[in-house]
């Protein structure tokens, strides 16, 4: 019988914002990430979250939990679902939040948890290759696991495949992808030839390579992606 683990509600503080486009890097060096609020038959909500609470519910909740967004004394069920990062510093530039209806199934992504010991690789020196990371699937907001175990225990020969049809059926939720696609799999492990080295008899330069300099920091964002939908500020 499939167990379901209760999950804690995630509660995240914001408040309305007015300020957008470029004037949100004030926002951000006084500590404050610009969001948004999202969803179908919903007005969409520009909002401020503090960093340090955004980072902590993230870690806690994820792609996968529900996360209970207060603003205005209201409390609007949501999914994280893009996270924007800057490509030099790493900073949280932008995150995008999709309003869902507790009692309609939606898709997501839920990442693979690798378990259990492979005789192909501990005794047959196979190289295990995952070829997959995470999986869509459809279910309540509610019955969305937080990640699914991929057993590779059974795993005894080069050559031996997990994919998406040997995963266990659950009865919380549907898995959208193709059957036949491969999750793991257990190649032979060659062994490189050794080239030797040769040495240049032309003198090593030495110097600063052209073209070093400082990024700009109006660098393209570079996206976490956590949905295929283009959302604007």
């Amino acid at each position: 019988m499939e167990h379901k683990e209760k999950k804690e509600k995630i509660i995240m503080n914001a408040t309305l914002r007015e300020i957008t486009g470029k004037q949100t890097r004030s926002l951000r060096k006084d500590g404050i990430v610009p969001a948004n609020i999202y969803g179908k038959e919903f007005t969409s909500q520009t909002i401020s979250l503090d960093k340090k609470e955004f980072i902590d519910t993230f870690k806690a909740a994820g792609e996968t939990n529900v996360v209970y967004v207060k603003v205005d004394g209201k409390e609007i069920p949501t999914l994280f679902s893009e996270i924007q990062i800057h490509p030099t510093n790493q900073s949280v530039l932008h995150v995008d939040l999709k309003k869902i209806d507790l009692k309609k199934k939606v898709e997501t992504q839920v990442p693979f948890v690798i378990s259990g010991l492979s005789e192909a690789v501990e005794k047959k020196h196979g190289i295990l290759l995952t070829q997959m990371t995470e999986v869509t699937i459809e279910a309540l907001p509610s019955d969305i696991p937080n990640n699914i175990d991929v057993d590779i225990s059974n795993m005894s020969e080069i050559g031996d495949v997990i994919r998406i049809s040997d995963l266990p059926k659950s009865a919380s939720y549907e898995i959208k992808e193709e059957l036949e696609r491969i999750i793991v799999s257990v190649t032979e492990h060659k062994e490189e030839e050794l080239v030797p080295e040769t040495v240049s008899e032309e003198p090593e330069i030495t110097g600063e390579a052209e073209g070093d300099g400082e990024s700009s920091e109006d660098a393209t964002d570079q996206n976490t992606s956590l949905s295929d939908e283009n959302k604007k500020e």
